[in-house]
């Protein structure tokens, strides 16, 4: 879609939380996360469906924030929580991924060693 082109739950001005989970982060859940996802109205940073605590989609959900993009180095993408589908959608302010020096899973020092049996 061009980037003039108003999609309501997108907000393109709508800056990043921060650079991993905010909830994990705040202390809700094990504090570890395989990828991160980005509200795309309000910049909430979440873990993804497969990160144990699932922050990203339940904060959609609650807060009514229909879409989600990814949040990791190279990917482009928009998610409908509600209709499950990809979207195309406009550029958001950046920063567009967490840094490439944070590892995935993160955060470094964080994650347990049996972390692939902990996914969803």
């Amino acid at each position: 879609m061009a980037d003039d082109v108003t999609i309501p739950g997108i907000d393109p001005t709508s800056k990043p939380s921060g650079d991993g989970c905010a909830d994990c982060g705040a202390g809700q859940g094990p504090g570890w996360w395989l990828h991160l996802r980005r509200c795309a109205q309000c910049g909430h940073i979440g873990c993804c469906d497969s990160s144990p605590s699932q922050h990203a989609t339940r904060h959609a959900l609650e807060e009514g924030h229909p879409f989600i993009t990814s949040f990791e180095p190279g990917e482009d993408w928009y998610w409908n929580v509600e209709t499950e589908q990809y979207y195309d959608g406009p550029a958001l302010l950046p920063p567009n991924s967490r840094p490439e020096s944070q590892p995935s899973p993160g955060p470094a020092g964080k994650v347990p060693e049996d972390w692939q049996a902990q996914l969803h």
